[in-house]
């Protein structure tokens, strides 16, 4: 593979994909035609293939099997060699070898098939196999391919991260005149001007004007904070109401965006990919296999019947091609393949082959809370009549949804959709004013209403009782914001609005649980908020107010603590810990860069997707060992038997044509043992 930028860049480097696409495209087209030509007689007894082309049959076979050989499988090639060379024996040794050998004999029997005593003909002479080293490179490169999506598309999480900082700012000179500039030429001290709806460009101090700024990309809770002068603002969060100028604290490489995105690509580098089995044994299966060829060469040519060296040569090359190793290119990529589309099916989509293995033995499961446990979507959860005032629950909703229609909040916009569930007519409003952190006030019915917290009660002149607050303090603590409204110089009522848990949540947790998974919940929401969650949903622990690198920082501990840990989020601040993750889970409800830094999204957002993963991974799982297992097996006895150890006593021969044939059988094995996941089905 080509080697990874160590600095993270919006730009995409897509050439080896590229590359590997068009060679696979070139491979694919040279090998159909290749296999028809070749095995046409076998799959459609009496068809004249052969008879179309004459003596000029296998030469066409060698034409379309030499690009697919020395072009290109050329990368394929290269690696077996380099495996040899450095003697790491892997997948790429097998594929190299049997390649190299069924194309080479193949071209040694077409040039001069003189050379080759009567046991290598058959009906059409000397057999070649051109087809059986075309298919092989096809379909690893196919592999290859998939393998080159997946991880292009990992980096799209870093590219889609850096996109969040805006390109261009306005600068205030010294004169107070504006000029737009790039970001990149933003320094420390310089005065910005960010309008509503515009990206803060920067991390900076708030020196004049005030405004609401959405930092759900940190904090991943979708209610703006209020900033003032001396506030701080993060770059790359939104700017919503009001104009800002700000003073560049820290720019480029210091700013919290930039240190996520470092952290994201830091974390995506320091997986190690998982050593395949198949690898490990191969290790142990290549030399073997080539010490059994050349010891079945030593004893014929010594020992053997005559011609000696014709039944020598014979029987290793029997010994090769019966090793070939199409079933063991087959046996994990057809397995992944299968289980991947069955996850589909389920909910469940699998970025590549490491998430599958990796999720069977996770055993800590760390949650976010806003859109994850939460919809995610702030609702109005609850109206209270309080004072003397004698107002009912319509009056004190149709006054706070009339005022809030001025608004652009979203706990603004959850009371006006309340409003309008409950068919409430609102009224005309006059003089609106908003207050930053605290509220908004305005002439609604003839009369002065304010809707906020306590400090702008106290603002107004209005006083809460202490039982008053006490019912705040109870909504708050089962997870809601709670607003005060005033009307006429008194206090009228009290507003909640919370994140409501999603439907499928309790039952989810209940099903991980059961599943034997510890369950943390990670969240930059307040203490308060999420204790009453985790209390309410059965949460094994609560860590919350934690900002990404806080989030990242948990993961790493749990994991030096022994624990495997899957990660599940939905926001931008989620990327970080989801790449650090053994398995990061994102919501399919989330934003898109929380599914490109994870492993596995679910379509739905419902976390029991979780155990369906899980299920399916140990299901796949144990495929792919079965498949490599027999593979394996496959060839551990047929290599004997190419080697000729039968013949002494039954004066049996396994020929170059029916070694390629058990090859073939042997991989179609593979294919069907595979083909059985289709039929998986969730136990719980």
């Amino acid at each position: 593979m080509a080697l990874e930028p160590v600095d993270a860049s919006a730009e995409a480097d897509d050439s080896e994909y590229l590359d590997m696409r068009r060679r696979f495209v070139w491979s694919a087209a040279l090998a159909v035609p290749l296999l028809v030509l070749a095995m046409g007689d076998m799959v459609l007894p009496g068809a004249p293939i052969h008879g179309l082309f004459g003596g000029f049959s296998r030469w066409l076979e060698l034409a379309f099997a030499t690009p697919v050989v020395v072009w290109a499988g050329l990368p394929l090639l290269s690696r077996g060699w380099d495996s040899v060379r450095r003697w790491q024996l892997n997948m790429f040794t097998l594929i190299g070898l049997g390649v190299s050998v069924a194309y080479v004999y193949s071209v040694l029997a077409l040039v001069a098939p003189d050379w080759f005593p009567e046991g290598f003909r058959g009906v059409h002479g000397v057999a070649v196999y051109f087809e059986a080293a075309a298919v092989i490179v096809a379909l690893v490169l196919l592999g290859q391919v998939m393998e080159l999506r997946a991880r292009s598309s990992t980096g799209a999480a870093i590219r889609a991260l850096l996109d969040l900082s805006p390109k261009m700012t306005r600068r205030i000179g010294s004169d107070g005149a504006e000029e737009e500039v790039a970001v990149e030429s933003v320094r420390k001290g310089d005065r910005l001007r960010v309008r509503p709806g515009e990206a803060v460009p920067v991390d900076a101090i708030v020196v004049e004007g005030g405004s609401t700024v959405d930092e759900s990309m940190v904090t991943g809770e979708p209610v703006p904070v209020a900033k003032a002068a001396g506030d701080q603002v993060i770059g790359g969060t939104v700017n919503t109401t009001g104009s800002l100028t700000i003073e560049a604290e820290k720019v480029g490489g210091e700013t919290l965006l930039a240190r996520i995105v470092q952290m994201v690509a830091d974390a995506q580098r320091s997986r190690a990919p998982i050593q395949r089995l198949a690898d490990r044994v191969a290790a142990w299966f290549v030399p073997i296999v080539v010490a059994c060829a050349v010891l079945a060469f030593v004893v014929w040519s010594v020992w053997g019947p005559e011609p000696r060296l014709a039944y020598a040569l014979l029987n290793a090359v029997a010994v090769l091609i019966i090793a070939c190793p199409c079933a063991l290119g087959l046996a994990t990529p057809m397995s992944i393949m299968v289980a991947t589309g069955r996850g589909a099916q389920l909910g469940v989509l699998f970025r590549n082959a490491q998430a599958i293995e990796s999720l069977r033995a996770i055993d800590t499961l760390v949650v976010d809370k806003t859109g994850t446990l939460t919809l995610g979507q702030p609702k109005l959860t609850s109206v209270l009549v309080v004072g003397e005032a004698g107002a009912d629950e319509s009056a004190v909703l149709r006054l706070a949804a009339s005022l809030e229609t001025r608004s652009e909040h979203p706990l603004a916009r959850a009371i006006v959709d309340g409003a309008s569930e409950r068919e409430i007519q609102l009224s005309d409003v006059d003089g609106f004013e908003s207050v930053t952190g605290k509220g908004v006030m305005g002439q609604v019915e003839q009369q002065d209403v304010a809707l906020g917290n306590l400090a702008l009660m106290e603002q107004v002149g209005v006083v809460a009782s202490d039982a008053d607050r006490a019912q705040a303090a109870r909504l708050q603590g089962d997870g809601a914001t709670v607003m005060f409204l005033a009307a006429g110089g008194q206090l009228i009522g009290m507003l909640a609005v919370a994140d409501p848990i999603k439907d499928s949540t309790p039952e989810a947790i209940r099903a991980l649980h059961g599943a034997g998974l510890r369950v943390v919940m990670l969240t930059g929401d307040n203490r308060a908020t999420a204790e009453a969650v985790g209390r309410e949903l059965g949460i094994d622990e609560v860590i919350a107010d934690a900002l990404p690198d806080q989030k990242l920082a948990t993961i790493e501990r749990l994991q030096e603590g022994g624990a495997k840990v899957a990660m599940a989020g939905d926001g931008i601040n989620d990327s970080p810990a989801l790449a650090k993750a053994d398995v990061g889970i994102a919501m399919g409800t989330g934003t898109d860069v929380a599914m490109e830094s994870a492993a596995v999204t679910l379509v739905r957002g419902d976390l029991r997707g979780i155990v369906r993963a899980r299920e399916l991974s140990a299901a796949t799982m144990r495929n792919i060992k079965q498949n490599l297992l027999f593979a394996f097996g496959y060839n551990a006895a047929g290599v004997p038997l190419a080697a000729g150890v039968l013949f002494p006593f039954t004066g049996w021969l396994l020929s170059p044509m029916i070694a390629a044939a058990a090859m073939s059988l042997s991989s179609v094995s593979v294919i069907v043992n595979a083909l059985r996941l289709r039929a998986f089905r969730v136990e719980r």
